[in-house]
């Protein structure tokens, strides 16, 4: 990295130190040398100088100055594109994949399979192509929130700071309106219902992992069953907060796991006679949002991708189905 950067602290970055957040994402850059670029006034959160042990807030902008040198090469963890082998197939699918644009806000139907950001073993992840989703702009779009990697659907892009900041603030004050598709193994007790678990995160051999914890962070989420066929259930998800893995978590919960998340709900999260996927089924269906530019609903909606939908056409079920429409247009007069 040689030039100056910006970049928004995400709503699930939040509370985090300043020092373990240039860590994670500049795993090169010692701490020593990270010390002297504080002490110095090089980095910087939201324009005033700040110390290693600073807790970081959603929607500050910290400064990054250019941090090769001096004996060290400090990596980013999320490489820029031109760092990767991307193929002109790749970028075309990638940029056709954007569901809006304006001068504020980008919206792509992320696909499944891509990491949001990089990490030791993600060197190709979304965070990485961000160049290629500039269509002109100076600056180059910054992630508003995150979805996992196997995770499909919606994700918002900030193309300003300004707009990095709002639509940040709207995801940590829970006033973004989120919907989700899930297919999941069994069938739920109650055709519809709301989960109030709260939930703590945990380390472990397996790496980090979110548990049910009574004295965790509230988490909240509605469900409803759209359809159900040969032990599968589709159901529509609307998390009412946003903790982390809080959709996996609340699914396995209720005893029935989504597809594909051997993570939180074992052996009973594959259906081996079906001969589906062993990816996770989730779907970012809907996205709602205060406009960054004058607070006015936007509302964005993804369509499945080509492989989700064969699955779903495999169970005999049809996107386009009307009861969920109605759901998801009455979901908020939920009990």
């Amino acid at each position: 990295m040689t030039a100056v950067e910006t970049r928004i602290v995400a709503a699930d970055e939040a509370e985090q130190r300043l020092d373990r957040w240039f860590k994670r994402r500049y795993p090169g850059l010692g701490h020593g040398r990270l010390e002297k670029l504080l002490r110095t006034g090089q980095i910087r959160v939201d324009g005033k100088r700040a110390k290693a042990n600073t807790r970081l807030e959603a929607g500050q902008a910290i400064r990054v100055p250019p941090i090769e040198g001096e004996g060290q090469e400090a990596r980013p963890a999320f490489p820029k594109s031109a760092h990767l082998s991307v193929s002109d197939a790749e970028a075309e699918a990638l940029r056709a994949a954007v569901l809006f644009r304006d001068a504020q806000v980008l919206a792509l139907n992320k696909p499944p399979g891509l990491a949001v950001q990089g990490g030791p073993k993600q060197a190709k992840n979304l965070d990485a192509l961000l160049d290629l989703l500039r269509f002109g702009a100076d600056e180059r779009p910054r992630l508003a929130h995150r979805l996992d990697r196997d995770t499909s659907g919606v994700l918002l892009l900030a193309r300003t700071v300004s707009a990095a900041r709002a639509l940040t603030g709207a995801f940590k004050d829970d006033a973004a309106r989120k919907l989700y598709w899930a297919l999941v193994a069994g069938k739920p007790p109650k055709a519809r219902g709301l989960i109030r678990l709260a939930l703590d995160k945990s380390g472990g051999p397996g790496g980090e992992k979110v548990r049910i914890d009574e004295a965790g962070k509230r988490a909240e989420t509605r469900y409803a069953t759209i359809a159900a066929a040969k032990g599968v259930t589709w159901l529509l998800l609307k998390p009412l907060t946003g903790r982390t893995h809080q959709l996996r978590v609340h699914c396995a919960a209720l005893g029935c796991p989504i597809l594909g998340d051997g993570k939180y709900g074992g052996k009973a999260a594959f259906r081996e006679r079906l001969d589906l996927p062993k990816t996770i089924m989730l779907h970012a269906r809907e996205l709602a949002v205060p406009h960054p530019d004058d607070g006015t609903t936007l509302r964005v909606r993804a369509p499945l991708p080509p492989d989700r939908l064969a699955v779903w056409q495999q169970l005999g079920f049809d996107p386009d189905d009307t009861k969920a429409e109605n759901l998801m247009q009455d979901i908020e007069t939920w009990g």
